[in-house]
């Protein structure tokens, strides 16, 4: 059996203008090494979710587990967080970006270059990140999110907006994080890129995790989360 790096034990999250809970008793297990692909559609609490694992919420019931220990703030220093969207300052390069970054948290400068080659970007000289596409933004991202070297990475909706071709570049270099010694939580709306990249999957809908396991045949996603959604829709909360 995998060790499994982050677990969250029943958690659930209510706000005061919604009616009925955003999540209900979630309890996620993500195996170390992993690409874990966290699916549902727009409003099923993903977002939340991840504000809740990142610390940025609170839950009003359950607890977060990190490594096997209830998480705590320090655990932040082994987490890298790319929640909507990238925190980039477009008058500065992408080296200029990370030095801010590496100055605010006191980490040393050779970080930067170890950060931009991982993340892909390690030749963009002098230019502007404002002048950057929106891969490449989203690339700077993730750099940003790598500087303090994180063991687990959480990564929202990071394909959205981009073209084609910028989705295969993000994808493989999602795949390629195990390889760096870096488990990954990724949550997408869309099947089929969460197919190509996650040997680990969660369905998450209206608030209530699903289904939780090993990624099904090739072909098959589209069904289950079909099946999850629909039996979720019929006796679940409603987000």
């Amino acid at each position: 059996m995998r060790d499994m790096i982050l677990e969250t034990k029943a958690v659930s999250k209510t706000f005061q203008k919604q009616q009925g809970p955003v999540l209900s008793k979630v309890s996620l297990c993500i195996p170390k090494g992993s690409v874990y692909g966290l699916l549902g559609p727009n409003g099923a609490g993903k977002s939340t979710l991840l504000k809740i694992i990142s610390g940025m919420l609170r839950p009003d019931q359950g607890t977060v587990w990190y490594k096997g220990k209830a998480w705590n703030r320090e655990c932040l220093w082994n987490m890298g967080v790319l929640i909507e969207s990238p925190p980039v300052y477009s008058h500065l390069t992408a080296r200029e970006n990370l030095l801010v970054r590496t100055t605010a948290l006191g980490l040393p400068k050779p970080r930067i270059e170890e950060a931009l080659e991982i993340a892909g970007l390690p030749d963009t000289g002098k230019k502007k990140a404002g002048q950057f596409s929106m891969g490449m933004k989203q690339r700077l991202g993730i750099a940003a999110a790598l500087v303090g070297r994180p063991d687990f990475l959480i990564l929202d909706e990071p394909t959205n907006g981009l073209d084609p071709f910028g989705i295969q570049e993000l994808r493989n270099l999602i795949k390629s994080f195990p390889e760096h010694g870096i488990t990954v939580l990724v949550s997408s709306h869309i099947l089929s890129e969460v197919e190509q990249m996650a040997d680990h999957i969660g369905i998450l809908t209206d608030g209530i995790l699903g289904y939780q396991g090993g990624m099904p045949e090739k072909g098959h996603l589209e069904e289950l989360f079909s099946k999850v959604a629909e039996k979720n829709r019929k006796g679940g909360v409603k987000a």
